[in-house]
């Protein structure tokens, strides 16, 4: 008897596991997971395309600049890993900008002054502060410098297990990518297909043609969301590549540590038997 009671209820509970597990694979299909993207960062010897990092730059000074932040200084530009911008470049780029100066003038008066490259870029003209576009627009739009490391989904079993492998970290990429060619509805532009519910605040923000770019590159929205996709990860991980020479380093090392200790206690017993 005891045995029928636990079998029924080892059976109910399975039930319920495949039931929830039904609906979860419902919930799925409604709701599509970014697919894995190609990144030149990607892996163990991966780095950021500079070219790329530049449209993607360029992408987000006339597109997503109208609303995001980016809380970088405009020095970071200069970063050979990174953007490679000279330093004329970025001189030009932040005196183009107007940034509230730390200290009052001899009246005490809050002004605004050219930027210089050790400043922060400023926040969206039309919203000073996360107050005034809360109350413009509902919510305040992200900061941009860590959206690629702040937005993220599950990718799974056993998908995640193959990452830790192929080291593959970039998942806040392929976020960003679907996000921006989620907008599968002309008749409403604030739907999307990879966004949880499929209501985002935001409306379509860019489209094929948008941004011209200098170096020849077709203005598509696949390139535009995959440039800026790329440059809003080196903003999230300026040291991204940094830090992965100093891993190989210490990995070669470790394995190096491992082989000369074995064989030194080889022949410290040696004798022993």
């Amino acid at each position: 008897m005891i045995r029928f009671k636990t079998s029924l209820i080892a059976s109910a509970i399975l039930a319920l596991m495949m039931a929830g597990g039904v609906a979860a694979w419902a919930q799925d299909a409604d709701q599509p997971k970014p697919e894995r993207q190609r990144w030149s960062f990607n892996g163990v010897f991966g780095t950021f395309d500079q070219a790329q990092l530049q449209r993607g730059f360029q992408v987000y000074k006339e597109v997503c600049s109208n609303c995001h932040r980016l809380s970088i200084p405009f020095r970071s530009l200069e970063d050979p890993t990174g953007p490679g911008y000279s330093e004329d470049q970025v001189k030009t780029l932040a005196a183009s900008y107007q940034v509230v100066n730390d200290e009052p003038n001899d009246k005490g008066e809050i002004f605004k002054r050219p930027g210089t490259p050790a400043d922060i870029f400023p926040p969206p003209d039309a919203f000073p502060n996360d107050q005034a576009a809360a109350a413009s627009l509902g919510k305040a739009p992200p900061d941009m410098w860590l959206l690629a490391k702040s937005r993220k989904y599950e990718r799974g079993f056993p998908n995640f297990v193959f990452d830790i492998f192929d080291a593959y970290q970039e998942i806040g990429a392929d976020y960003i990518y679907a996000i921006l060619n989620g907008y599968t509805k002309p008749d409403d532009l604030q739907w999307n297909l990879y966004y949880p519910g499929h209501r985002i605040a935001m409306p379509q923000p860019i489209q094929d043609g948008a941004v011209t770019y200098a170096d020849g590159t077709p203005g598509t929205l696949q390139n535009y969301a995959k440039d800026v996709a790329s440059f809003l990860s080196w903003a999230a991980e300026p040291t991204l590549v940094e830090r992965k020479k100093i891993g190989l380093r210490a990995m070669i090392f470790l394995i190096v540590f491992a082989v000369l200790m074995y064989y030194t206690k080889k022949r410290v017993w040696a004798d022993a038997h």
